[in-house]
């Protein structure tokens, strides 16, 4: 049984359809008071659907939706405390940054000088002071979204929706807008659901990742401990960039809640909780970061062909094939000289392997 004592917002059994196609097959989230929790998935999973369910954009089939001890099914849009942020900003081209805060306060009825009040502490914490009286295409692309979060928080809600909301924006202007959001949530310790894909958003924000894939979820918690201990092969694969490097395997030995492996002639031992049988075919999982490369191989190291390398700088990404035509790679120092055509070779770092059903694909 699920504890809702400390929760804010509860979602329990929620499901959606569109005609025959189920978008969401049973969704429970327990979401505290000030927590920033990010629904993470490859499009078609149901993260945005959820979303707009929450908002009240969408109708709810079945399940229930509580926020801070209340029942919102039927609750409309407008009167559940949400504010939404989406991906396209929705700002009023003609108007100005100012008034396009201010207009979702003027429907509401404040006073003007309870508006001006929100606006102006808002236009502070987002740095938008200078530029009130600009309107939207005199803005820059982030400068956009800011104006867009700063109209959900003049409205003070109990939660604040996020629709993948830097996914307009180009790499280093999502990289600084990660950094505002992260300082946004603990100025105004606010609840706060967030959408993306990117599972770089996901690490860097969030207290808490719910990772979904065709209507479900596959696992949730914090982001260092579904990293470090995914529930199966699509969470191991979709968490981690360069992705987790997943292989065939057989199981050679296991006793005492350790298995040893071997993958194409790289053999390693991982700690399981289930234990798998002898000869048994498993998946095992290996992150690019450790894989310490070996350049002058023994006769018993796996035999590893260099198809092609990235070079970022400081770290360099090695792409090789193993004898058996699997691939695998893996993360060097960006000062090693490697390259397409060379051979090398690897050791998995103690306790950093991972292990999975070759069936089912959960976690031993």
């Amino acid at each position: 049984m699920r504890d809702n004592a400390m929760s804010y917002m509860q979602i329990s059994g929620v499901r959606k359809s569109f005609g025959a196609y189920e978008a969401l097959r049973g969704i429970d989230i327990d979401i505290t008071k000030r927590e920033f929790v990010v629904l993470l998935g490859p499009s078609g999973c149901g993260k945005s659907t959820l979303l707009r369910m929450i908002a009240g954009l969408e109708e709810i089939d079945a399940g229930d939706l509580m926020i801070d001890g209340e029942r919102m099914n039927e609750v409309k849009a407008s009167q559940r405390g949400i504010s939404m942020v989406f991906q396209s900003y929705a700002l009023y081209p003609h108007k100005t940054v100012r008034q396009n805060m201010e207009f979702g306060l003027k429907v509401a009825g404040l006073p003007r000088t309870e508006r001006q009040r929100k606006i102006t502490e808002a236009a502070e914490i987002l740095q938008l002071t200078p530029l009130l009286d600009r309107i939207p295409k005199e803005l820059s692309g982030g400068q956009r979204q800011r104006v867009a979060i700063g109209r959900a928080i003049v409205r003070e809600p109990k939660v604040f929706l996020f629709d993948e909301p830097l996914s307009n924006l180009d790499a280093s202007l999502r990289m600084q807008m990660r950094v505002e959001l992260a300082r946004l949530h603990r100025e105004l310790q606010a609840t706060m659901v967030y959408v993306t894909h990117d599972q770089v958003e996901a690490m860097t924000l969030a207290d808490k990742i719910v990772v979904m894939r065709d209507g479900v979820i596959e696992q949730t918690g914090a982001p260092l401990e579904i990293y470090r201990r995914p529930a199966n092969t699509f969470v191991a694969g979709f968490i981690g960039s360069p992705n987790m490097n997943l292989l065939k395997a057989r199981v050679i030995d296991s006793k005492g809640g350790q298995v040893q492996v071997d993958a194409a002639g790289i053999v390693t031992e991982v700690e399981v909780n289930a234990m798998p049988e002898a000869g048994e075919a498993v998946t095992l999982g290996l992150r690019p970061e450790h894989l310490d490369p070996v350049m002058e191989p023994a006769a018993r190291d796996p035999a590893l062909d260099v198809v092609a390398c990235e070079r970022l700088g400081g770290v360099s990404f090695a792409l090789t094939q193993l004898p058996d035509g699997q691939q695998l790679t893996l993360q060097l120092d960006g000062t090693l000289p490697v390259s397409a055509g060379d051979r090398l070779s690897c050791r998995v770092r103690p306790g950093q392997a991972h292990l999975f059903s070759a069936e089912t694909g959960h976690r031993f």
